[in-house]
């Protein structure tokens, strides 16, 4: 059987030069290996002390919802600019390669007051710091982050105010 670390590819200077993607969806093409990972993933105290899953567009989305389903916790979907509908609240952040900002609907934090962040790949840290920045913001807790893949040259882990767990580091 392969290995998790096996099914992640590496991308050269993608989106831009200079970038070293690591492509995580090699992982949903194993079905055994990836209900291993979410199982793993599940499991974890962070998800389940936590009231809500935040799952980060896109690739998070895929992880979040798995995670949500397996561990029976709601999840709401942290988006890119214009994709939510209703009230939401947005947050600008710089990415490794650009500039983004991200949204969530108001109306889906109301009923939670602690979350865990889920995502496929911790890189620079901007995306989920602008995740985090949000519900602070509006008096909620992140519990920490779930994560496939973390670049750990990177630090990002350094810059939170609570846990990382990532199921591989390179």
């Amino acid at each position: 059987m392969k290995k998790l670390e096996d099914l992640i590819l590496t991308y050269k200077d993608f989106p831009k030069k200079g970038i070293e993607f690591k492509d995580v969806l090699g992982i949903i093409q194993e079905p055994a290996i990836f209900k291993d990972l979410i199982l793993k993933m599940s499991n974890s105290k962070i998800i389940k002390n936590c009231e809500a899953i935040i799952s980060i567009d896109a690739r998070g989305f895929i992880f979040g919802s798995a995670i949500s389903l397996q561990a029976a916790k709601p999840m709401i979907v942290a988006r890119k600019p214009g994709k939510l509908p209703g009230e939401v609240i947005k947050q600008n952040y710089n990415l490794e390669y650009g500039e983004s900002s991200l949204s969530l609907q108001r109306s889906a934090l109301r009923k939670y007051a602690s979350f865990a962040v889920v995502d496929d790949l911790l890189a620079t840290g901007g995306t989920v710091n602008c995740v985090s920045n949000l519900l602070e913001k509006n008096g909620k807790e992140v519990l920490g982050l779930i994560t496939v893949v973390e670049l750990t040259e990177l630090k990002a882990r350094s810059k939170f105010n609570f846990p990382v767990e990532s199921a591989i580091c390179f």
